[in-house]
Parts: structure tokens; C-alpha cells; sequence
């Protein structure tokens, strides 16, 4: 094949190549997810790095000007970055697109210097940088590209013979961190992107990259892993801040003593963070009088291990932030859930994960502003079944009614996607219910798959343990569940009219209705009594939770009764997760049961 030189890049070739780079990354993302044992081995760089990728593939669309294309690449990188690796790839594009001036075509000169300087933004963007990771392998590469820029007239040739320099980095990871006897994934992740890039610059094949698959069979690669099962925090946790008020800096300060892992990328415009930490809800908590938080995460990587390399069984199972059971419990069956938004104005919080009942309301009571809850996105939801596809066989979902959020319906729509690129059964359930109810349905499945159950039995016997589901809460007022949109506005006029305390319950249709109404709580929570004694009488109860929003002194009240009349302690008592405490409001109390 004629080899022709290529002396400019503009917009279009920039987007070609970028796509070409991207489309190998997310094919080798399994091979990543097998190399990533530093500074976690927590076995999601490839995923990480295929989201952030992805991310940039989905927003941006060719343009003819360079300096255009770089910016647009920049800001979506940054604004999709996953994880450490995921974070200072990011950040490296935002220093090339920051370093570069407004052309609409670059120069190999313009090209290396961007390079050159773009690498101070990644150090600069990490607390601890550690050499013999994707820091290093760029830096070496960016130097090769600066000190051959007036050697090498053609991008093919100088962009070529670089791939030799960063190979040659990469292999030198595998001995530069102690006990690490494997390549750094997030370098190896960047070898693969230029891999793709010179793919790309060298055929110009644009249909291949424009019709290029997200899932590809890759050789299985073996490591020694026992050795890296100490992970010393837990959250892989991130955030966008908008028009922060402190410096990178000052932001790093603030959160030093917090975790490990510091990155903080972009600028005090639109700054990305990413830090481990056991806390994720305190960290928020200090950042937030300083800026807008329009995203968050906080990924568990014990559970990202425990699905590499510590599996108990075969079919991961994943619920929501709206399944309300003990965090053990979630530990004990190696349950995975993805967190409802909640929104308070323009900042975001996770359910459950950065946004506690405490913290939720005392957020409440400053009265700012009234909460919002939104879906889980399908973004996580593919994240999340792209990660757990790579190690199971399948995976069970199972969350809080349709009736209630769209987000059965984003975990259907991601469970499409990713079961058909990866070739595994993924099964959504709607469970039909919330809080408590919703985890009896979850603990019921998680012990069938203890026992060995096959997919289709428990999918199939999931239908019938949701029949045989029902939760009763006494409330105070309905003004939260009305606001909320969960029950009629002229039920609720009604009994508010009438100063009435409901009982609720879930229909057979998914949906809430008012059982009963009295005129205080404690009538109320005798109604709830009486009408599990009513159930009792044809039913042997296979097991039971009370529920409570800040109030212990009623929820002892019905565990109390609960053992006397059923014989058995409660499941467990739990103060609900905010979601399910915005829509019942402060101070309702409930039990929920499933019979045999």
C-alpha cells in the first residue's frame, strides 16, 4: 500500500482517529479488567476507561476545525470520566485541548508541544503521583513526540514509531510497583488507544470505525491476584463540580485527610474529582458550600473485587437504592444495587451512598429546597451489567415498582444492550414494590441463589414471592407521598381535610392506596396490628422488617408486637433510605411481610 504523509490534522482526522482509538480500548476492555490490580485490584480500569471513551464517542460529532474537535473531546471526557485511569486520560485530553491554540489545522510542532505541556496537567491534577502507571507511559511518549518533532515530517511516521517508546514504557510498569508483577491496565489502556490511532491514520478506513462492535472475543489473561486483596478504602468516588469557588489545590487540601487517590481534573469552571474513600457522604458534605455538584458516584470496589476474584456464586444479583435492607446483608450475598439521584436544587446526591438519612434531612430542615428523585440512569446501568457480564454467567435485577420510577425500565433497556454485546442472560424483574417489600423480594432471590436455584426457577418463583409480598406504614401526613405524585391529590385533600392519619399499602397493581385512616399514630399502628393478625390467620409469614423515618420509639413499638404475635424478631429494623423517607415523610413507621 502507497504510504501517504500526512503533515496537518484537522477536526475530521482528529475524530476519525479518536473513534479508532476508542474502538479498540472497548474492545480489549475485559483484558484490562483482568490487568487492573493497582492501586485496586478491584478489576474495572477497562470498564472505567470504555465508559469515559464512550462518553466522548456518544456526545461529539465531527467538525472540520481541530481546536473545535479537541474541546469537544475534552468536555466530554471529563465530564464521563470513570475511575483513576479513566480521570487522568481525561485530564490529558483537557491539557492537549487546553495547550492547543485556535487552528483549524495542527501542525506536528503545535501537536508536540500541546503533548508536551499536557502531561504538567495530569501531574498536577494528582496528589500522589506514582510512577509506572499511565502517568509515566504518557510522559514518556509525549517526550519521544517533542524531541523528535523536527525529525519526523509526517504524523504516520512520527505517531508509529512512538507506539515502540510507549510499549516499551509499559512493559517497564509490570516492575516498577512492588508486588505488582503485571503491566499497569490504565497504561496498557493508552498503548491500546494509539494502537487505534495508527490504525486509523494509516488506512483512513472511515466505514471500519464508524461501524466498529462493542464486544469482541479476547484471550483469556491468568494472574496472580491474592496477593493485592487488601483494598485500604472502599469507594471509588467522583463528582462534578461546577464554578467551584477554591483552586484544584485548595479542593485537594480540603479532602487530603479524607482518602487516597486524589485526582482533581479540569478547572474551577467545570472540575472533575475522584478519591477512594470509606466516607463518600462526608466528603460531599465539605465540598458542597463551594460549588454545584451536578454528578456524583461512588463505585464499591470491595464488591468490583469480590465479582473478579471472590464470587460466591454464579448469578450476580442487583437491586436499587430503594431495596431497604442491612448493609451486611447486601455484604453477606454480595448484592449489588445502583443508587437513585436525588436532587436538592442543582446538587446531586446519591441514595444511599453520598447522601445519608441524616445528612438528607438535615439538608431538609434548612428548607433551601424541596428534594427531587430521578431514575438511575442507563449509563450506570450498562456500566454496572458490563462489569458483572464479565464475571458471571448471568445476572438478576429486581427493583422498586414501575409505578413508582422509570428506573425498571432504564435497567430493562441497559440489560438489552449490554446481554446482547456480551452474549449473557440478564433478567430485570419489576418487583412491584419499595422499601422494605422490595427487600424481602431481593433477600428471598439472594437465598435462591445460595441454594443453588437455576435462573429461569428463580425468575419464574420471583412472581409468585411478589404476590405473597405486602407492606403497611402508618404516616403522619400525606403531603410528601401527594407532593411526590404516589397517591391521589383528592384522597390526600381529603384526609388532610380531615386531620387523618392514613395506613398505606401497595396495590396488587404496584401502586399505593390508603387502607384505613384514625386520628393519631398510635390508633393507627394498632389498625397495622390488627390487620397482620387478620393475614396471620391464613398465613404462616416466611419472614418480616420494620420500617420507621426517624422514629425508633414506634418501630421498637411494632417489633415488639411483631415478635409477640409471630414468635420471631424482626428480620431487621431499619431506618429507610432517603429516597423512601422523602415519599413517607418524617416519623412514619411501617412493617413489611411475606408469607410462605
Amino acid at each position: 500500500m502507497k504510504h501517504y504523509k500526512i503533515q496537518m490534522l484537522d477536526g475530521k482526522n482528529l475524530y476519525y482517529s479518536f473513534l479508532s482509538g476508542a474502538k479498540k480500548i472497548i474492545e480489549h476492555q475485559k483484558e484490562l479488567n483482568k490487568l487492573n490490580v493497582f492501586p485496586v485490584p478491584d478489576a474495572d480500569t477497562g470498564t472505567n476507561m470504555a465508559s469515559t471513551i464512550r462518553s466522548v464517542v456518544e456526545r461529539i460529532r465531527p467538525n472540520r476545525c481541530y481546536k473545535t474537535t479537541a474541546d469537544a473531546i475534552a468536555d466530554a471526557a471529563l465530564d464521563g470520566a470513570r475511575g483513576n485511569s479513566g480521570v487522568i486520560f481525561a485530564q490529558f485530553l483537557y491539557g492537549m485541548s487546553a495547550e492547543t491554540s485556535n487552528c483549524q489545522q495542527i501542525t506536528i510542532d503545535s501537536f508536540a508541544e500541546s503533548a508536551k505541556r499536557s502531561v504538567q496537567y495530569i501531574y498536577d491534577a494528582i496528589a500522589n503521583p506514582i510512577e509506572g502507571t499511565i502517568l509515566t507511559v504518557i510522559r514518556e511518549w509525549a517526550d519521544y513526540i517533542y524531541a523528535n518533532k523536527n525529525k519526523l515530517d509526517d504524523f504516520v511516521k512520527l505517531l508509529t514509531s512512538s507506539l515502540e517508546i510507549a510499549n516499551k514504557s509499559l512493559l517497564e510498569t509490570a516492575n516498577r510497583i512492588k508486588n505488582i508483577s503485571v503491566v499497569d491496565a490504565g497504561a496498557k489502556g493508552f498503548v491500546l488507544f494509539l494502537e487505534g490511532i495508527i490504525e486509523w491514520i494509516k488506512s483512513s478506513d472511515i466505514r471500519e470505525v464508524l461501524q466498529f462492535g462493542l464486544e469482541h472475543a479476547i484471550e483469556e489473561t491468568v494472574l496472580d491476584t491474592d496477593i493485592h486483596e487488601n483494598i485500604t478504602f472502599r469507594y471509588c468516588t467522583e463528582a462534578m463540580m461546577r464554578d467551584c469557588s477554591l483552586s484544584a489545590k485548595e479542593v485537594r487540601e480540603l479532602i487530603n485527610d479524607m482518602g487516597d487517590s486524589i485526582v482533581i481534573a479540569g478547572s474551577p469552571k467545570l472540575l472533575r474529582l475522584h478519591i477512594h474513600t470509606d466516607n463518600p457522604q462526608d466528603v460531599f458534605v465539605k465540598l458542597s458550600p463551594y460549588g454545584t455538584l451536578t454528578y456524583q458516584k461512588g463505585d464499591d470496589m470491595r464488591k468490583q473485587y469480590e465479582a473478579a476474584h471472590a464470587r460466591k456464586w454464579n448469578i450476580a444479583l442487583v437491586t436499587d437504592s430503594g431495596c431497604d435492607l442491612p448493609s451486611e446483608i447486601f455484604d453477606q450475598y454480595q448484592i449489588h444495587f445502583a443508587p437513585i439521584n436525588i436532587y436538592f436544587g442543582e446538587n446531586h446526591y446519591l441514595d444511599k451512598v453520598t447522601l445519608t438519612p441524616e445528612h438528607f434531612f438535615n439538608l431538609l430542615e434548612k428548607g433551601e429546597h424541596w428534594p427531587t428523585s430521578a431514575q438511575v440512569k442507563e449509563k450506570t446501568f450498562e456500566n454496572l451489567y458490563s462489569h458483572l457480564a464479565s464475571h458471571y454467567d448471568s445476572i438478576i435485577a429486581v427493583h422498586v415498582s414501575s409505578k413508582f420510577s422509570g428506573t425498571w425500565n432504564t435497567s430493562r433497556l441497559a440489560a438489552e444492550t449490554i446481554g446482547r454485546e456480551m452474549n449473557k442472560k440478564i433478567t430485570v424483574i419489576d418487583s412491584g414494590h419499595l422499601s422494605g417489600t422490595e427487600g424481602l423480594v431481593t433477600l428471598r432471590i439472594a437465598q435462591a441463589i445460595e441454594a443453588g436455584l437455576d435462573h429461569d426457577t428463580i425468575v419464574s418463583q420471583a412472581e409468585e414471592w411478589k404476590k405473597k409480598t405486602r407492606i403497611l406504614v402508618s404516616v403522619k401526613s400525606l403531603h410528601n407521598i401527594i407532593k411526590g405524585g404516589r397517591i391521589s391529590p383528592m384522597k390526600g385533600f381529603i384526609a388532610n381535610l380531615l386531620g387523618l392519619k392514613p395506613v398505606i399499602t401497595t396495590g396488587n397493581d404496584g401502586g399505593l392506596t390508603m387502607l384505613s385512616k384514625t386520628f393519631t399514630q398510635k390508633a393507627n399502628m394498632k389498625k397495622v396490628m390488627k390487620e397482620i393478625a387478620n393475614m396471620q390467620r391464613n398465613n404462616k409469614f416466611w419472614n418480616y422488617i420494620v420500617l420507621h423515618v426517624r422514629h425508633e420509639e414506634a418501630a421498637s413499638f411494632f417489633a415488639a408486637e411483631m415478635e409477640k404475635l409471630t414468635g420471631r424478631k424482626p428480620f431487621a429494623t431499619i431506618d429507610v433510605t432517603p429516597i423512601m423517607g422523602l415519599n413517607a415523610g418524617k416519623e412514619a413507621v411501617g412493617v413489611a411481610l411475606m408469607t410462605e
